[in-house]
């Protein structure tokens, strides 16, 4: 693994998200540059990871098959590009489930700084949700907004509430920035 970690919401930051969920291979489809941003992060020596909210497994509305699938596609295609993908986590539960693994909480990126072995503190979190803003936040990440999926109305309550966060257009933009410095 590299000494730096970048973590990754997965609808609306790498493909595009749908309100009926994301059910099938075929239903996954990249947002244009996500893949080829996480392949010039794993060249620049960032360890990519994902931390997803698939609620859609909880509703029923898929299996793990399903999303295995999914995720093979995804893998497939950043590949392609000279990337990896180094570990994807997700929780499977519904909203009022109470777990501590969903975003807004932190459950999973506590998982991914134990399996590192790392304190996520100014680790980056790229996220499109209000949600991934808040679990970045509460592990003391570095919460990066992208205008992509949720982004522009996430955008729109941060800027309502008085909230200011690092923002970008799209993976590809935050990617170029964190190569950069």
């Amino acid at each position: 693994m590299s000494n730096r970690l970048v973590i990754l919401d997965r609808d609306g930051v790498m493909n595009h998200d749908s309100v009926e969920y994301i059910k099938s291979a075929d239903e996954w489809v990249a947002i244009d540059g996500s893949a080829e941003a996480v392949g010039r992060l794993t060249r620049a020596g960032f360890t990519v990871v994902v931390a997803t909210n698939q609620s859609g497994l909880g509703r029923g509305l898929f299996d793990a098959d399903a999303l295995m699938v999914i995720h093979e596609k995804m893998l497939k295609l950043v590949g392609l590009h000279g990337g990896s993908i180094d570990q994807i986590v997700f929780c499977p539960h519904l909203p009022d489930d109470g777990c501590n693994c969903r975003k807004p909480r932190s459950g999973m990126l506590r998982q991914l700084a134990k399996d590192y072995d790392v304190a996520l503190g100014g680790v980056p979190v790229i996220g499109d949700s209000l949600r991934d803003i808040d679990a970045a936040i509460e592990v003391k990440g570095r919460p990066i907004l992208v205008l992509t999926g949720n982004g522009m109305v996430t955008a729109a309550e941060l800027n309502a509430a008085g909230r200011h966060v690092e923002s970008f257009a799209n993976l590809a933009d935050a990617a170029t920035v964190l190569i950069a410095e």
